[in-house]
């Protein structure tokens, strides 16, 4: 028999896969998912990445307050640039600016080997301890200054940055492979695009795809 404890965890677990579910649907609306990245999405319970204050918010369409003036994306951001990334068939990615590490799990749900640097250490921790709650095993994560890239894992297959460089240094385009995309919100004359970098031939190429917003990358590391 079911105790009421068991039965009301059950009932809130449900609640949760309904918001999740209605929160990718709204996404799928505004912008259409291919079944890959949706499946992620699902996949990737929003909620476990919000701050305690911002729970009642956690499937809204917007991005969020976390510690250390930081934000964690708007889940629609999110999905944007995982499908940027064009993943299928893909091996590795690293991720610049690990932040709650939502992004980051929603990429191991895509790609079998996840990379991603975060330069607080305080949300890094905090990014470790929800990959280890949901067992996810396939996010590789550093502490460190993420605009040198992680040169002991490249080169990789895709490369994207959560946080907006005003350039991308030459070090992280050596670390992409041949054929490989980069995908930035990139800040130039006090505005953010998404920019997305090919790498044919050993030559990079660029494609400008929409308006953006994101926290600015910062160089070194903070305890």
């Amino acid at each position: 028999m079911m105790t009421k404890n068991t039965f009301m965890r059950k009932l809130d677990k449900q609640r949760q896969q309904h918001k999740l579910y209605e929160m990718v649907r709204k996404i799928d609306q505004i912008f259409p998912l291919e079944p890959s990245v949706k499946e992620a999405l699902l996949s990737v319970d929003r909620e476990i990445f919000v701050s305690d204050i911002f729970k009642h918010l956690a499937y809204s369409l917007d991005a969020l307050p976390m510690d250390s003036e930081q934000w964690i994306s708007s889940p629609l951001t999110v999905a944007k640039m995982t499908q940027y990334l064009e993943p299928k068939g893909c091996d590795s990615v690293l991720e610049i600016g690990c932040g709650s590490g939502y992004q980051a799990a929603v990429l191991s749900k895509l790609f079998r080997r996840v990379f991603t640097i975060e330069r607080i250490d305080s949300l890094l921790q905090e990014a470790r301890g929800r990959f280890r709650e949901l067992g996810i095993s396939n996010i590789n994560s550093k502490f460190d200054d993420g605009t040198r890239g992680w040169s002991t894992f490249a080169p990789f297959d895709r490369i994207l940055f959560s946080a907006s460089p005003k350039k991308i240094p030459s070090v992280i385009f050596d670390q992409l492979a041949e054929g490989g995309i980069l995908i930035a919100p990139v800040e130039e004359y006090g505005l953010q695009r998404i920019v997305r970098y090919y790498k044919q031939n050993g030559r990079i190429s660029t494609e400008q795809i929409e308006s953006c917003y994101f926290v600015p990358i910062v160089e070194g590391r903070e305890y």
